[in-house]
């Protein structure tokens, strides 16, 4: 009986002593693609949150405290993102990173809510994300209104006239199109093709073909950057030159990989400044600390924003003096204003959104490089 009663007591004292040893850490979740086709934008993202992690632990961490990340795998994938966010609801966390795609986005968000955690979304351009009223949603991210604005204005200036539209069905891709298409024509832009294509494939000769047949000016393509290099390349190989211009979901490395670099040259899209072009000495600061640990910058600017979202919520957590979800929701609503980012000043609007302008236009050239343009 003593015995039994001494395992007992071991082993309360033992979660006595794991619960003591979690208290000392503050936990932020990061909710990221580690795997499947966006995963290099998830490996990014995580390379990006553990560096700033480090630092700010060097620091002193947060109240206090070390900090503590926990990961979970969306797999960029919205049934698999559902799963991610119910488990780090169950860790512990002050608050979420994450994550990149709108739609997994989408099927996290009201669980994140629901719990009173705050989220910060970095590459979910997605209008309705920030229409739902939800108190502890944000973005780094700007709106696809925004991107839509920015893409009727770009081949506006670039002289397009006969213009097709492809998307890929997603919340993102859907929604971008769609406000696109909505101020071309009233612009008097002739819409000669809208359509989708279905994403994941390996072929897309057929979609191509109806395309071609439209005879376009310019295709302007809102999916993402796997889709776009395979585009790229297969419409090379049917040797047709019209000029493609992809939505900011366009905006990886891997592109050029996909596409291969004669493929690619003169391809435009749209985006948050690329990593190389951010100019504040916090972010040439940081991308060198980046460069000198992994030999490489971000695959993107969506992994950089993951890095704002988490400096904002150290920020948030700092101002609130709290690790409560909803007393860091509030300071982020209300009280972090002009907050230096890696991408620039960072305030946040009642619905969550991200407040001012932040799309540049860049053009792919002839050695794969991403080279901002002056229109």
């Amino acid at each position: 009986m003593k015995q039994k009663l001494w395992v007992l007591a071991a082993a309360l004292g033992l979660g006595i002593a794991a619960a003591a040893g979690a208290a000392d850490t503050v936990k932020i979740g990061l909710m990221a693609p580690m795997t499947g086709s966006w995963a290099s934008e998830g490996q990014g993202m995580k390379k990006i949150v553990e560096l700033l992690a480090e630092q700010q632990n060097a620091k002193g961490g947060v109240l206090g405290k070390q900090i503590e990340v926990v990961t979970e795998d969306d797999g960029g994938d919205p049934r698999t993102a559902s799963l991610a966010a119910q488990r780090l609801t169950t860790k512990g966390v002050a608050a979420v990173v994450g994550t990149y795609g709108s739609s997994v986005t989408e099927a996290s968000q009201a669980i994140y809510d629901e719990a009173g955690i705050p989220q910060i979304a970095n590459g979910s351009t997605a209008i309705r994300l920030t229409e739902k009223g939800l108190k502890h949603f944000f973005r780094t991210a700007p709106r696809d209104d925004e991107q839509g604005r920015m893409a009727a204005q770009t081949i506006d200036k670039l002289g397009f006239k006969k213009v097709a539209i492809l998307h890929d069905s997603t919340s993102y891709a859907k929604g971008l199109a769609d406000e696109a298409n909505a101020l071309m024509k009233k612009k008097g832009r002739d819409i000669v093709f809208f359509d989708a294509l279905t994403p994941g494939e390996r072929d897309y000769t057929t979609i191509l073909t109806k395309l071609k047949g439209a005879n376009p000016d310019v295709v302007l393509f809102t999916g993402y950057f796997p889709e776009a290099g395979l585009l790229l390349r297969q419409k090379k190989d049917m040797n047709w030159k019209v000029p493609f211009i992809g939505g900011d979901a366009t905006n990886n490395a891997d592109l050029v990989k996909i596409a291969g670099k004669e493929a690619a040259d003169g391809y435009y899209f749209l985006s948050p400044p690329q990593p190389q072009d951010l100019d504040t000495a916090d972010a040439k600061n940081f991308l060198a600390d980046y460069q000198k640990k992994h030999n490489e910058l971000p695959p993107s600017i969506w992994a950089v924003l993951a890095g704002d979202g988490f400096r904002a919520i150290v920020a948030g957590i700092a101002g609130a003096k709290s690790a409560d979800g909803g007393q860091i929701s509030g300071y982020l609503h209300k009280d972090l204003k002009n907050f230096s980012g890696l991408s620039g000043p960072i305030s946040f609007d009642a619905k969550g959104d991200r407040e001012g302008e932040v799309y540049r236009v860049y053009k792919v050239d002839g050695d794969g490089k991403f080279v901002l343009q002056k229109l």
